[in-house]
């Protein structure tokens, strides 16, 4: 009897001794970068330590806490967990804190976009998982809860935790009102301190205190001598980072391809000057970006979006439209109402519809950037008799995963046909889908293509002048920049106009496609930079 009695002890201490670590685990864990794993470092966790002290005094006072409380407990757990998950993930992957109130309108687009790709089985994996993660989570919490619980039932236990407990709220305490803003903590923050911001930004919108003075957008010059008559084209090329520079692998594997753009820029009687800018977003959110740019307003988070976009101001949009020229928005990614269309007063908007892509899809995005380049020239620019255009072209083709990648097409009127690629080259590209695990490879595929578009597209014939305006959204997500990345995009703008370059390079562009790597601005700050060169002025 003895030796069963020793065996009991020693598995019930064991048992006691696993839940405190799944317990602390539970809200404590990092991401396991690059991937959406994680690993735990052994920092201890205030929210278990607080927990816990409130368990031993429950047990001091009423004994036994009844099998609904554990349960209720549990529970509750869960959600921390989940939401811890959530938050390293995001920051780690995404290079951003989630914000659950906005970001949740995006999960049926998301849903939709992997509907279209996935197969019915793995639609069916991911549903599971989705079911069966927090069923398991909830049942390992569970099952630690009692074991520390069942343990708590002896004086001694219960005393000696809530000893260590105090010393961990003390030990969080002195460390929080200690800390240096730039230092890192050596015990994480607490989730709940999560939640609490999520819901204050919930009751912020609801009633209006998110309501930010955004003052008035910069004034735009009348004179545009500098450019006058030429098509003024902006794109915006998606994940277009400053990693694309940073990582020497990345920068390597881009080296000829930025050299072919140039060359084929200069074949067009073109130069091309360039320069890093600070995008006011990062791994997503590209919208941010383009209103940002399009107001001379910075735009970093949706709540000011919302407010930007219930005023009536003049846009980059309205201004060259009041100026003569006709406003084009091609949307190869639009696939509904777009009322930001409205509010930046376009004259016409083509979105996935109106482009009549009848080619072959690849994955999240189904019309190539290629293609959208092409629609817009023969559109738009290779119409007779017209006004000069602005354009604006968002790219898609390089959103995350980047893969499958679209094959570059040296004929461009073979874009506009129903069978744009041989069959070959077509199953080639989705012989390489998405590796969640390294995106690196095909992020710099898709990005190689999106030069290629590009360095075609430049090499088109026209009778008309063009500015090319080619500006990085913002960052690709952290799972391929790397944790901590800066937030600064590449800018190239490609003219034949020697006035409009030289008042460039006297704001700090650089020629050639390798700027100074110190960012010289915010995005925000550069539409009106640009519309100032474009009347042929230096900074003042």
């Amino acid at each position: 009897m003895t030796g069963v009695s020793i065996k009991d002890t020693r598995t019930s201490w064991l048992a006691f001794a696993a839940g405190l670590v799944l317990l602390d685990a539970s809200l404590s864990f990092a991401s396991l970068w690059p991937t959406p794993g994680i690993r735990w470092t052994g920092q201890l966790s205030v929210e278990c330590a607080v927990m816990l002290l409130g368990l031993a005094l429950a047990w001091h006072l009423r004994g036994r806490p009844p099998a609904w409380a554990l349960r209720a407990l549990a529970a509750v757990w869960t959600l921390l967990t989940l939401g811890r998950y959530a938050a390293v993930t995001s920051t780690a992957l995404f290079g951003r804190d989630i914000n659950l109130y906005w970001d949740s309108r995006h999960f049926s687009a998301v849903g939709a976009m992997l509907a279209r790709v996935a197969s019915p089985l793995e639609l069916a994996g991911v549903a599971l998982l989705v079911v069966a993660i927090p069923a398991a989570v909830y049942k390992l919490l569970r099952w630690s809860l009692g074991r520390v619980s069942a343990r708590l039932e002896h004086g001694t236990t219960r005393r000696a935790m809530a000893a260590a407990c105090l010393l961990v709220v003390t030990a969080f305490s002195i460390e929080r009102l200690t800390m240096q803003p730039d230092a890192t903590p050596i015990m994480p923050p607490p989730i709940t301190s999560t939640y609490l911001r999520q819901a204050g930004m919930v009751a912020d919108v609801l009633m209006g205190r998110d309501a930010k003075a955004l003052g008035e957008g910069p004034s735009l010059p009348a004179d545009l001598s500098a450019v006058g008559g030429a098509d003024i084209l902006l794109v915006f090329v998606e994940s277009y980072g400053a990693v694309t520079y940073d990582r020497p692998e990345f920068a390597r594997a881009l080296e000829g391809r930025r050299e072919r753009f140039e060359e084929q820029v200069r074949a067009s009687g073109l130069d091309v000057v360039s320069a890093f800018v600070e995008s006011p977003t990062f791994g997503g959110s590209s919208w941010l970006a383009h209103v940002s740019f399009l107001t001379g307003v910075e735009v970093k988070d949706e709540s000011t979006n919302v407010r930007l976009m219930a005023q009536k101001r003049d846009t980059l949009v309205t201004a060259l439209g009041a100026r003569g020229y006709r406003t084009v928005a091609v949307m190869p990614g639009l696939q509904e109402y777009w009322p930001e269309g409205a509010f930046y007063g376009f004259d016409r908007i083509y979105d996935t519809q109106q482009l009549t892509y009848t080619g072959p899809s690849f994955g999240w995005w189904p019309i190539p950037d290629q293609f959208a380049l092409a629609q817009l020239e023969h559109l738009e620019l290779a119409r007779a008799d017209r006004p000069p255009v602005f354009a604006f072209l968002p790219t898609t083709s390089t959103h995350t995963p980047f893969s499958p990648t679209p094959p570059y097409q040296a004929s461009w009127d073979r874009m506009l046909t129903s069978k744009p690629y041989d069959e070959a080259e077509y199953q080639k590209a989705w012989a390489e889908p998405p590796d969640w695990l390294n995106m690196g490879p095909s992020y710099i595929r898709s990005m190689d293509y999106a030069l290629a578009s590009l360095g075609g597209f430049v090499g088109l014939p026209r009778t008309r002048d063009v500015v090319l305006v080619l500006i990085g959204d913002h960052q690709p997500p952290a799972v391929v920049s790397g944790e901590g990345a800066p937030w600064d995009v590449p800018v190239h703008v490609v003219s034949s106009r020697g006035a409009f370059l030289d008042a460039l390079t006297a704001h700090g562009f650089v020629r050639g496609m390798h700027p100074q790597r110190k960012p010289l601005m915010r995005l925000h700050q550069l539409m009106p930079t640009l519309t100032t060169a474009m009347g042929g002025h230096s900074p003042s």
